[in-house]
């Protein structure tokens, strides 16, 4: 299946879960490597090669997920992660993608599901050609390679996927970009979330939420996001940016 360069890590405390999803791992091409609590985890990387993407779970003893990734960010290790846990509350999926997560998948999803969200998440990684690598528009300054916004030359930190959402708006300026189309430039084209069948926008509204909040707290002008109602939003290039 061409998985056979991707490492995968796995931190999870169930041991019996993490021997399945290891093995199905492996079985569809993937390298593994699997610890049994974020501690071990996060000492690990301090010496050993890191992992292409992470399957982390929430609730663990010690250190939990959310605190892994916290850790994890601090430190400046940017590895894509996934959350995978049995939590299915809409609090708790906004709260790993604000903390820099680029998904959030219950570990009742099939295992189908998930390899294609992988699949999806590590060509999103190498899919940035050279025209792609910086994107300038105005007070934007937009880094495809690092995953990095800059407005009016300072840092906007920005979650994997919001980076995603904002460099699919700025790449498209002045036209409407739809809820789906947003939707799909975060987490990949026909994944569905949120609960109901368009439950995808209440997860793009929140994101644009967001992403406004942190443009803000950079510059409390900013207004270049502007909304479509009932379809989508638009980035207004020429609105004092």
């Amino acid at each position: 299946m061409g998985n056979e360069a991707a490492l995968i890590g796995i931190v999870d405390d169930d041991p019996l879960f993490r021997e399945t999803l290891a093995g199905n791992l492996g079985d569809a091409g993937y390298g593994v490597r699997a610890w049994g609590d974020g501690e071990d985890f996060l000492a690990a990387m301090a010496q050993d090669d890191r992992p292409d993407l992470l399957l982390l779970d929430w609730k663990m003893p010690g250190l939990n997920g959310i605190e892994v990734l916290r850790r994890m960010r601090a430190a400046r290790m940017t590895l894509p992660v996934i959350f995978l846990t049995v939590l299915s509350d809409q609090i708790f999926e906004e709260a790993a993608l604000l903390g820099g997560a680029v998904d959030f998948i219950e570990k009742s999803r099939s295992f189908t599901i998930l390899d294609r969200r992988i699949q999806l998440i590590l060509k999103r990684g190498k899919a940035a050609g050279p025209e792609d690598a910086a994107l300038r528009l105005g007070k934007l300054a937009l880094d495809a390679d690092s995953r990095r916004a800059q407005w009016r030359g300072r840092p906007v930190d920005l979650t994997v996927t919001e980076f995603a959402m904002v460099q699919a708006l700025a790449a498209k300026a002045g036209r409407d970009i739809s809820y789906r189309e947003l939707y799909d430039a975060g987490r990949g084209k026909g994944f569905h979330g949120g609960a109901g069948e368009d439950g995808y926008r209440t997860n793009v509204r929140a994101a644009i939420k967001r992403i406004r909040e942190k443009f803000k707290a950079v510059d409390p002008d900013f207004e270049q996001i502007g909304n479509y109602p009932g379809f989508g939003y638009v980035w207004q290039a020429g609105r004092h940016g």
